[in-house]
């Protein structure tokens, strides 16, 4: 086992700045929660990695950390880049210590990752800390910095209770000294190198990183008794899934840095309340975090649970099935043209995800059966037949074993005519105006997928009386948890979303009222 001063390697520090052990920080979500997710370099699903776009998104998920990178500059400035080089981030290539601040904001940083971020910039230290006050924590994850500078610029900005550095403890030292311990501070700790109580004792950070195979409920009761947070780095395939958030939730951690906030969350709310008041709905998948209407939209929304998948469902030219929004390729696709009008063969040479981000530059247009294969066994699909014709649509959900997990939007007529093929088909037509409720109902539909603004008690309470369930569309202006709360408390069934983490919110603070 290394010893403290091994560990260290610095032997110029005494640690007489104050310990730290009880840190208070800054709480972005109120009520704060027990365990609260770091997302690694921002939502960097959702946007260029390390981008104002990515950590800021966090904020309007109810995410309470962003995790990011920084770097020196030429003439010693701090910018958000991961990467010793500009190359795999920027159209430019180089080392980021050969360039100046001003060169480097200049730099074209969206394109390496989708065309709809073209004009995205690299992001300085300074910006990122007036855009995060009083709203987002952040982990500063130092690969090359100057501790003084940082140190100024964390406490010109007032974000002392917003930050938390992360590094070797011999960098970390020079922090605690040169803030006197405002600046909270984390660095690894590996149980089978370190002894535990040397390390709380002459490190006595704020916070201790473990990877997640080495944290255990006793480990972290440990460093609780003394007053120290346990973040647990979930990140990679092996880690970043339910199971293992779930083992780390029950073990007591204090924060799991992830590359998933919405499944770690979702996860977390599971495990703490395992009966929601509504259902949630994930428009087009996930379509948030991943291309609308793709296996990985799918995918992400299987992880965080989700009670529905909807979907939108089109034929092509040789009658075949595949899962599309729009009639024409354009927007979602690097295609172009009208979707029935190509066989499937034509439509698996397409990118669905290359307008999204980089991940998904790979990513098919998915077929309606590879679709269905991929909702797992507790998901229902909530399937918008925009173009199927009633006999397709219920062989798929038969031969999918669906019967009993999915609900079909479309006209009155359409669903009339699928309940007359087989009763079981759970229908929820449109439903735009009150006026037409009666009429509706002469279709004996499973429920109404209603206009939100028809959403009131009465309302709902109305079609409950006639043993209609209510689903509603919460897009566009409608997305935020005053409205949500408001549905909920009225009683509504099920609300379809494009924020799933937004309805979460509004379902925890409910669970409080």
């Amino acid at each position: 086992m290394k010893s403290i001063v091994a560990l260290l390697g610095w032997m110029g520090c005494a640690f007489t700045c104050s310990a730290q052990p009880g840190f208070v920080f800054f709480e972005p979500v109120q009520p704060a929660r027990k365990v609260q997710i770091m997302a690694h370099r921002g939502l960097a699903m959702l946007a260029p990695e390390n981008s104002l776009q990515a950590i800021t998104g966090c904020t309007g998920d109810f995410i309470e950390w962003a995790e990011v990178d920084l770097r020196l500059t030429s003439d010693r400035k701090h910018v958000l880049l991961h990467d010793a080089t500009v190359d795999r981030v920027t159209t430019s290539k180089g080392k980021v210590a050969d360039f100046s601040l001003g060169e480097l904001l200049k730099m074209e940083a969206g394109l390496p990752f989708a065309k709809r971020f073209a004009g995205t910039r690299l992001v300085a230290l300074s910006e990122l800390l007036t855009q995060a006050k009083g709203k987002l924590n952040l982990y500063l994850d130092c690969k090359a910095i100057d501790p003084e500078l940082l140190v100024k610029e964390i406490l010109d900005a007032g974000m002392e209770k917003q930050v938390l550095v992360y590094g070797e403890p011999a960098t970390l030292a020079k922090i605690r000294s040169l803030s006197g311990g405002k600046i909270a501070v984390m660095c690894k700790f590996r149980p089978n190198e370190i002894d535990l109580d040397a390390f709380a004792k002459d490190v006595a950070p704020a916070v201790v990183e473990m990877d997640a195979d080495l944290v255990s409920a006793a480990l972290c009761k440990q460093f609780h008794d003394k007053g120290i947070k346990v973040q647990a780095k979930v990140l990679g395939p092996v880690w970043d899934n339910p199971a293992t958030w779930t083992i780390l939730i029950e073990a007591g951690v204090d924060y799991l840095q992830t590359d998933d906030p919405v499944g770690a969350r979702f996860a977390d709310v599971r495990h703490r309340l395992p009966k929601f008041p509504v259902g949630i709905a994930f428009h087009r998948g996930a379509s948030r975090y991943a291309p609308e209407n793709t296996l990985p939209a799918i995918a992400k929304a299987v992880v965080a649970g989700a009670d529905y998948i909807e979907i939108d469902i089109r034929p092509t030219k040789d009658g075949s099935h595949v899962l599309l929004h729009d009639s024409r390729l354009d927007r979602t696709t690097d295609g172009k043209g009208s979707v029935k009008e190509k066989t499937l063969a034509e439509l698996k040479t397409l990118s669905a995800g290359a307008w999204f981000g980089a991940p998904f530059a790979e990513t098919p247009i998915p077929t309606l059966d590879e679709a269905l294969n991929a909702y797992g066994n507790q998901a229902h699909a909530y399937l918008d037949a925009k173009e199927i014709a009633p006999e397709a649509l219920l062989a798929a959900i038969k031969k999918h074993d669906l019967l009993e997990r999915h609900v079909v939007y479309q006209s009155a007529d359409y669903c009339k005519r699928i309940v007359a093929l087989e009763p079981a088909v759970k229908t929820i037509p449109g439903l735009k105006s009150a006026a037409d409720l009666e009429r509706i109902l002469a279709v004996k539909p499973y429920g109404v997928d209603a206009a939100w603004s028809l959403l009131s008690k009465e309302f709902i309470e109305k079609c409950h009386a006639k043993r209609i369930k209510v689903f509603s569309d919460a897009l566009g202006a409608n997305e935020t948890v005053t409205q949500y709360r408001r549905a909920i408390q009225w009683g509504i069934d099920v609300i379809q979303t494009d924020y799933p983490l937004r309805v979460l919110r509004a379902i925890e603070l409910e669970a409080v009222r």
